[in-house]
């Protein structure tokens, strides 16, 4: 084994790898935004989206981030 096949299987393995799983987390985590957005415009609202609203804007309050 010499160090060029090394670097080759580490580039291969782990760059590509996790580049690769942080590209889908990372469209997950847009697809959920935008799923987000839709919902708030949606009337009447979900019921899901008025239960975790109620829970951000305690979890705000609580905090003091509010004037």
């Amino acid at each position: 084994m010499t160090i060029e096949n090394i670097m080759i299987g580490f580039f291969f393995g782990f760059a590509l790898g996790a580049g690769s799983s942080l590209a889908v987390m990372y469209s997950i985590y847009r697809g959920g935004y935008r799923r987000a957005v839709a919902d708030s415009l949606l009337e009447p609202r979900p019921a899901e989206y008025d239960k975790a609203l109620g829970k951000a804007r305690s979890e705000v309050e609580k905090r003091g981030l509010l004037g």
